[in-house]
């Protein structure tokens, strides 16, 4: 079931969900808070850019800070043409054990080519989440920090056997961006 508005309140307001959590939409700009089926939740401030100027493989299981140039207390970054930049959400999350989130793009950033790929928050994970924004066109695209970057919507379903803070995940916890990384 996805989770209305009222259920999200609830959840953010009495187990500290979401952190910061504000509790309507902000349409400052380009609109964070809740909504009727989801959440807008902004990005940070610092960014890493993905570079090739090191001539560096971009390995999953051995991912390098030379990948990329990190930016930090900017307002906006440009995010090269066929290239993408990580950012950690302001907010924090602690999602409870029956609820799974699932990351999208917000309508105003797609429409100028910005993705976001589908990113999973499961069920018993925490931390701030590390956003991924790919830039799909051949134009330099501006992505803004502390503005709605992304958009979560919250599946409620019964309790799992395991979550993921059981099984001890490796992003459990995780602050700021962190890279890709292997157990």
């Amino acid at each position: 079931m996805i989770l209305n508005d009222k259920q999200i309140i609830k959840l953010a307001e009495e187990d500290e969900m979401i952190s910061p959590f504000v509790n309507k939409s902000v349409a400052n700009g380009i609109s964070h808070g809740v909504n009727p089926f989801g959440y807008d939740l902004r990005c940070g401030s610092e960014f890493k850019i993905f570079t090739n100027i090191k001539g560096a493989t971009a390995d999953p299981k051995n991912f390098s800070e030379d990948n990329f140039i990190t930016v930090k207390d900017e307002k906006s970054i440009l995010i090269p043409p066929n290239s993408f930049a990580l950012a950690a959400s302001l907010e924090y999350f602690k999602m409870p054990r029956n609820v799974t989130g699932l990351v999208t793009a917000k309508s105003t950033y797609a429409r100028c080519g910005l993705g976001v790929p589908p990113t999973v928050l499961e069920a018993g994970w925490e931390g701030v989440l590390v956003l991924e924004f790919s830039n799909h066109t051949s134009n330099s695209i501006r992505l803004y920090a502390n503005s709605g970057a992304a958009q979560i919507l919250f599946f409620q379903g019964e309790q799992p056997e395991v979550s993921y803070a059981d099984r001890d995940g490796k992003y459990q916890g995780q602050t700021g961006i962190t890279l890709a990384k292997s157990k």
